[in-house]
């Protein structure tokens, strides 16, 4: 059986990039989740791996950063293509 998806190194890039397009939206997480009408600790949990997203609430992320997700997911496949799964410090 494989492993669950959160722990997969691809999920690893996929946090990396929502806290990076998060933060080149200039947004802090209490701003994200304001746009998203959630808490605060959704985004935390999103981005640190404690929490999933389906493909609308990543939309809806994408949205509130401005970025569209078909470019979002377009740098999601170069990434992995190029072997990149170190997150943020």
């Amino acid at each position: 059986m494989s492993a669950k998806s959160i722990y997969k190194p691809e999920y690893k890039v996929l946090r990396r990039l929502l806290f990076e397009m998060r933060d080149a939206a200039g947004l802090k997480q209490k701003e994200m989740a304001s746009k998203l009408q959630r808490p605060q600790s959704y985004i935390s949990a999103v981005e640190r791996g404690r929490r999933r997203i389906d493909l609308l609430q990543l939309r809806e992320y994408c949205l509130a950063c401005d970025q569209g997700v078909v470019d979002f997911v377009r740098r999601f496949e170069d990434e992995i293509a190029a072997g990149s799964g170190q997150l943020p410090q």
